[in-house]
């Protein structure tokens, strides 16, 4: 700042000097106090940073740790499946193999109904004569 011409008339070089030490003072406290409030400042957001990282680290960590964890697990559900695949594939072979077997288009209904009823009675008999109560 420029020194006010009245303060040159009323003090002389002395005057002026004090103003010039004073304004040096006041400067030099504000400065300070910007200086401190601005190192307070950084500190905080330094801090806030590092937490900031360390949470990011965290979760980047966890992230890739369930990342490799479910890429294991679609490997495995993979194998699964072909394995499953297989097993169907040889079950559906070996029902084409028995299907003609357990199927046949030339007996009717009420034939295999007779059949199963004689089979029945049959076997009924047997566990009568096994039993005791029917031997002659």
């Amino acid at each position: 700042p420029t020194t006010p011409p009245h303060v040159l008339t009323w003090g002389g070089v002395v005057g002026m000097l004090e103003v010039i030490a004073s304004d040096f003072l006041r400067l030099e406290a504000e400065t300070k106090s910007a200086e401190e409030a601005a190192k307070a400042e950084y500190e905080g957001f330094m801090h806030e940073s590092d937490v900031n990282k360390a949470e990011h680290n965290r979760d980047l960590v966890h992230t890739t740790q369930k990342k490799e964890d479910m890429e294991t697990s679609v490997l495995d559900k993979k194998k699964d499946l072909k394995g499953a695949e297989k097993e169907l594939e040889a079950a559906l072979e070996y029902y084409d193999k028995l299907k003609p077997s357990c199927v046949t288009a030339d007996v009717s209904y009420e034939d295999r109904v007779a059949r199963r009823k004689a089979e029945i009675e049959s076997l009924q008999e047997a566990l009568r004569i096994l039993n005791g109560k029917d031997i002659a």
